[in-house]
């Protein structure tokens, strides 16, 4: 097994989409040497200005010149790879070829991770002979900006590969969960899923707008989450309390089995949020890019607030 420490390992992220640059940052933040794979060249162009940007940006210009760019798998130099991760398109044929592909190209003793948000690993891995070193690997956009990533195990992954991804991705600044089944959605999406179906029940039941829904969790119980999860949070308020509370809400809240009526009809109307320009808000091209910085530079503030608590990236510099 190789080394669970990033610092010089060598790692392919395939993809080179707003996800797959980001992820090639984390890594590089880490230590490792990267190469991103993307057949597209007008996205391969673009890559190394990306990358070299969000480096500089978190404290780790120098990290910049261990990211490579390639168009193809068999362009790769594969000998002592470590870490390859899968961060194409959400299609599940796509991503069993990708890694059948896989099987010929990336060293027998390689973990090989998804980023796939919707699809388990064991589904991803079925018929493969790889399934034993194959794991979820799942950021959260931004990918170099929210520290949290999962590591999921499949039927057939190998819990020793498991732990040695996640003291890899420590290493590389993130703040890694194990989650040990790959129950549709794995951990955090599941429960933010939850808490949405409630979220968009309560606006189609007109109890309140979509500005007050978000205003509740940001500036309420979302906000005391940047200090303790829920979890913790029932220790600092009290269980007995807690317990109570839900014994009383549990029976209202919302169990539907399908998306909201307000999320349904704006998929039918194609408001699909920034990238039409519509969703539940407007969002014209200006108002866009100034909600994308003002977004991103909260996150970076949170960072900054959080970060006596969060691993420190083996790669050099200061964490942003």
């Amino acid at each position: 097994m190789h080394s669970s420490s990033p610092r010089h390992a060598r790692t392919v992220v395939v993809g080179g989409g707003t996800m797959g640059a980001d992820v090639a940052v984390v890594l590089a933040r880490g230590g490792a040497r990267v190469t991103v794979v993307d057949p597209h060249a007008a996205r391969r162009e673009l890559l190394p200005r990306h990358i070299a940007a969000e480096l500089a940006a978190a404290g780790f210009a120098d990290c910049a010149a261990q990211v490579t760019v390639c168009a193809a798998l068999d362009e790769v130099a594969w000998e002592g790879v470590a870490l390859v991760v899968e961060c194409i398109t959400e299609r599940l044929d796509a991503k069993q070829a990708l890694f059948a592909e896989l099987q010929a190209h990336a060293p027998a003793d390689a973990v090989l991770a998804s980023n796939s948000s919707g699809f388990p690993i064991s589904a991803i891995a079925s018929g493969l002979a790889t399934a034993q070193r194959m794991l979820g690997l799942h950021f959260f956009m931004p990918a170099h900006l929210v520290p949290l990533v999962e590591v999921v195990l499949g039927e057939r992954s190998d819990p020793a590969l498991g732990q040695w991804l996640h003291c890899f991705m420590r290493g590389c600044g993130n703040v890694p969960v194990l989650v040990r089944k790959d129950k549709p959605g794995f951990l955090a999406n599941r429960m933010q899923h939850a808490l949405s179906r409630e979220a968009f029940a309560l606006i189609d039941e007109g109890i309140a707008s979509p500005e007050d829904v978000d205003a509740a969790v940001r500036f309420g119980f979302g906000f005391r989450y940047l200090a303790a999860g829920p979890v913790l949070q029932r220790d600092h308020a009290g269980i007995e309390v807690h317990c109570a509370a839900a014994a009383t809400m549990y029976p209202t809240l919302s169990n539907t089995d399908v998306p909201s009526l307000a999320l349904r009809e704006r998929v039918a109307r194609g408001e699909l949020g920034m990238k039409t320009g519509k969703g539940f808000f407007d969002w014209p091209e200006d108002q866009r890019r100034a909600e994308r910085s003002r977004y991103d530079a909260l996150l970076r503030q949170g960072l900054a607030l959080l970060a006596s608590e969060l691993p420190v990236p083996e790669g050099g510099g200061s964490a942003a």
